[in-house]
């Protein structure tokens, strides 16, 4: 299937870290979507929760239809434009923020975070399975702010923690962007970005898909705590993610 971004989005992409796509989904795929993953949020409230949204992972696995979201050939497509290399399903994520939830997600980069070694390239897809104006905890990102390399992982909690270690960061321009109901964004996984509080009556719905460059290596000594990802055994730096739990896109 076609990609669909233009020549011009991946120009945006590359120069400020994060790009909109409008209508990536249909509507009703993404009513459809968000209703299973009302459900998937329901299964979850045995687990202690989060103050900023309700978390569920590797949903690819456990739910036939947000697999179909997440297995798109056309966000995979989209992906591939916009980083330039092959690239492999790192995992997805859903992530539903409770109505009058007033907890913000502070600034932070997703890289610093993951096990990665030797990659060249990683983003995520950010896909609103609702309509998601600025008061229901849509994304505001620092444009550029990708080329930021080598920071410690970030206290999402922490309004200041991204900004003492990179106070240039202070004085940059912020970009929030609401999306409709199958709007998406992409951003770089060194590009800074915050979400704000729902003040609304309705749930936040996003599903988020995670891609990691093709060629990365698993780096043991940045393992994530707590996140149900199967990663390779060895313990030893820079072997390779394996195919059958992070799958190559076509």
């Amino acid at each position: 299937m076609p990609h669909s971004v233009t020549e011009e989005q991946v120009v945006a992409y590359r120069r400020d870290g994060f790009v909109r796509i409008p209508g990536i989904i249909g509507a009703d795929d993404a009513a459809r979507y968000a209703k299973a993953a009302l459900a998937a949020g329901e299964r979850q409230k045995d687990v202690p929760p989060d103050p900023a949204f309700t978390h569920v992972m590797q949903l690819w696995k456990q739910d036939e239809t947000l697999r179909e979201l997440t297995l798109s050939p056309v966000l995979a497509a989209a992906a591939t434009a916009l980083a330039g290399i092959p690239l492999r399903l790192y995992h997805d994520h859903l992530m539903i923020k409770e109505p009058h939830n007033g907890a913000a997600t502070e600034f932070h980069q997703d890289q610093p975070y993951w096990p990665h070694l030797g990659s060249r390239h990683s983003l995520s897809a950010w896909v609103a399975l609702v309509d998601v104006p600025a008061t229901r905890g849509c994304m505001t990102f620092i444009p550029g702010s990708h080329l930021l390399d080598g920071r410690h992982r970030q206290d999402l909690r922490d309004a200041d923690n991204l900004m003492r270690a990179a106070p240039e960061l202070v004085w940059k321009p912020r970009v929030t962007v609401p999306l409709r109901a199958g709007d998406c964004t992409f951003h770089h996984s060194l590009t800074a970005h915050s979400a704000s509080p729902n003040l609304t009556d309705d749930p936040r719905i996003a599903h988020v898909v995670v891609y990691m460059d093709a060629d990365t290596l698993y780096d043991p000594r940045r393992r994530p705590v707590g996140e149900p990802l199967v990663e390779p055994a060895d313990p030893t730096a820079g072997v390779p993610f394996p195919d059958d739990e992070f799958p190559p896109l076509p």
